[in-house]
């Protein structure tokens, strides 16, 4: 069957695309990536080149479709690969250019592999057999869910790697005071008084929809995304139109908290909504004030994700200091399909070691959680 490159999605019909999707996935909704796109985010000379492939029908209608990006680089991945870069630029063997199956600057688990499985398998396979051809030291699928790692598991030449993130499960919650009711006695007293210091200090949050915000609320968004990279000597991966873009294409699915100090905006955390999940994404502030971002980045999502009857909340990756707010320790997987045989017998050695490191590390996450033994 056909097989189309697409290097701007907006070259597809936003149905065609999104007929493709499970539910839940607001960042592989057409508005999403064609945001990326447009923003100048990706494409250019960002080192994300967009290179997404559909297998069709012969009437040109897609059966299956998958994300992808050539990669100059491994910034905004989440899974990190470094290390294997280093490797092989020793070895005199090239990483770079590599092909990439990911939301852009997204660590959040998903489909990444959309349509049908036999649809599915068959890009697959076509994709792995001209990569060598084509220059490429790999194919890569970050964050995946269990329907991909069913496909992949097992699949010949594909390694699977596993990470670590925290989410929060509501567990039928009434409020946020029942969330509270649920910790150890001490945990409990722990967050009340942080959400009691933030309060003290005379801040109020004001939960806005993508469509309620104007273009100088925007400005004040993307200048404390945008903090949050200069603080550190970088610069943002994502540029000011795409707010405004993701404004206009997915408003329902934009939440943003904004904190206020006398009225005045101080903080803000912008997330997205799925059909029951709450996805945390960028904070930032422009002042420091006591414990704000555990309040503004955590609190406000787990009170707002209970309201809302949510059952899930991921406020972003990493972050042990979430463990003790109730996030819980989950296994991530990403699958490498790579070209170069020494290469490839190398990372498998070293992900086997890493797996059973990345096993006892979230084995011993669940231990410091603070909910109280039955």
């Amino acid at each position: 069957m056909p097989i189309m490159t697409l290097h701007r999605i907006s070259d597809l019909d936003p149905s065609a695309w999104d007929a493709l999707l499970p539910d839940d996935q607001p960042f592989l909704h057409h508005a999403f990536l064609s945001a990326l796109e447009d923003s100048g985010s990706v494409g250019g000379r960002s080192g994300w080149r967009p290179a997404h492939r559909l297998l069709t029908d012969d009437a040109g209608r897609p059966l299956a479709a998958l994300p992808l990006y050539v990669k100059n680089h491994s910034y905004g991945e989440y899974v990190f690969d470094w290390g294997w870069a280093d490797a092989c630029q020793r070895a005199g063997i090239p990483y770079y250019p590599k092909l990439l199956c990911a939301v852009p600057f997204s660590p959040v688990v998903g489909a990444r592999l959309l349509g049908r499985g036999e649809a599915v398998a068959e890009l697959l396979d076509t994709l792995c057999a001209g990569l060598k051809e084509q220059g490429l030291s790999g194919l890569h699928v970050n964050f995946t869910d269990a329907t991909a790692d069913d496909l992949l598991r097992g699949r010949d030449g594909w390694l699977e790697r596993l990470g670590c993130q925290f989410h929060w499960k509501n567990r039928g919650y009434r409020d946020f005071q029942d969330f509270l009711d649920a910790l150890a006695s001490r945990k409990r007293k722990q967050l009340r008084k942080e959400r009691e210091q933030v309060a003290g200090q005379g801040i109020d949050f004001d939960w806005r929809e993508g469509h309620t915000l104007s273009e100088a609320e925007w400005d004040f968004v993307y200048a404390c995304y945008a903090n949050t990279y200069h603080v550190r000597g970088q610069a943002p991966y994502l540029t000011r139109s795409f707010f405004s873009l993701l404004a206009e294409r997915m408003p329902e699915a934009i939440r943003v908290v904004l904190a206020l100090q006398h009225a005045r905006p101080v903080a803000m955390a912008f997330s997205l909504l799925g059909d029951d999940s709450l996805y945390g994404r960028y904070w930032g502030c422009l002042a420091e004030f006591d414990r704000l971002h555990f309040e503004t980045c955590f609190y406000q999502g787990l009170e707002y994700a209970i309201g809302q009857g949510l059952q899930r909340f991921d406020a972003g990756a990493q972050g042990e200091h979430k463990l003790i707010r109730g996030f819980e320790p989950v296994i991530t997987r990403s699958w490498h399909y790579l070209v170069h045989p020494g290469l490839r017998a190398a990372v498998a050695d070293f992900l086997e070691q890493e797996r059973l490191g990345i096993i006892q590390y979230a084995e011993q996450a669940r231990e410091l959680l603070p909910y109280r033994q039955a």
